[in-house]
């Protein structure tokens, strides 16, 4: 979905019928200013949709950003100054600030996972584990956070999980499947030992090592060639990935740094002109 049809919609469900308390204000036009603030320390992330939020209210209005996304702004900064007519920004400041709060959120979230990393070779991943339709959004909130996108959809990359080799009866049977249909490179979910030791002899491009304690997650590691690729996932926290990591795998993905991230706090405040 494209981004207008994304704002418009969100729009519409925050006024399906026009803001009546503002509307029943019967002020028409009273220009100003209002600058966005950081009330907290974060990574800015989401300046598309809030912009196109309230250009959309308010066609005329101008918009001066000081940080761009993928920086970091400390609390009590001012993040950018609109200036406009703010009787039209006020009825969309609302949904303005549930995108960039949420997907700074996100991409804040993202660079504590980052900074855990340092300077590990291990890169963070995200997962499919999005809000329906704010998939875009919130893929690219993970990279201005600093971590990188995993398979966007389905389309995307091939991934045999569990109830896919159990569907056809055997991850040999999976595999030989997919192979006669295409040549993408083949990455297979293992949660068991045994399971590792199958894909390895299935020489799959990637393994990814589901759900695995510590011990069990460095003992598969030991079995693995380095010509296939490791990802890990399942349970990863900040106090759990700088140590996991340090076992030499190629990625680790975190579903939640998108379907867990704490919303940033951000605020509008308004300076309205006198009559």
């Amino acid at each position: 979905m494209e981004l207008k049809q994304i704002v418009d919609a969100a729009l519409n469900e925050d006024m399906p019928n026009g803001d009546i308390t503002t509307d029943s204000l019967g002020i028409e036009v009273k220009h100003g200013r209002a600058r966005l603030l950081a009330k907290e320390d974060l990574v800015l992330s989401g300046s598309m949709p809030f912009e196109k939020t309230l250009k959309t209210v308010e066609p005329n209005c101008q918009i001066q950003w000081y940080f761009r996304d993928g920086d970091l702004v400390l609390r009590a900064q001012t993040i950018a100054v609109i200036e406009g007519n703010l009787v039209q920004i006020l009825k969309g400041e609302r949904v303005a600030l549930n995108f960039l709060g949420h997907l700074s959120g996100i991409a804040t979230f993202t660079k504590c996972f980052v900074n855990e990393l340092g300077k590990s070779k291990t890169k963070l991943l995200d997962t499919r584990k999005t809000l329906p339709l704010f998939r875009d959004l919130e893929k690219q909130a993970v990279v201005h956070g600093g971590g990188n996108n995993h398979r966007k959809n389905l389309s995307d990359a091939i991934m045999i999980k569990n109830n896919h080799i159990a569907m056809i009866g055997g991850m040999g049977k999976a595999v030989s499947a997919i192979r006669q249909r295409t040549s993408k490179p083949i990455e297979v979910e293992a949660r068991t030992l045994e399971e590792v030791k199958q894909a390895i002899n299935l020489n799959i491009d990637r393994i990814l090592l589901d759900n695995m304690p510590d011990p069990l997650l460095k003992e598969a590691l030991q079995l693995i060639p380095k010509s296939i690729s490791t990802e890990a996932s399942g349970n990863m926290t900040l106090a759990r990935i700088k140590t996991i990591a340090s076992l030499g795998l190629n990625y680790i993905s975190v579903g939640a740094i998108t379907h867990s991230a704490p919303v940033a706090d951000v605020s509008l405040h308004f300076d309205w002109e006198k009559s």
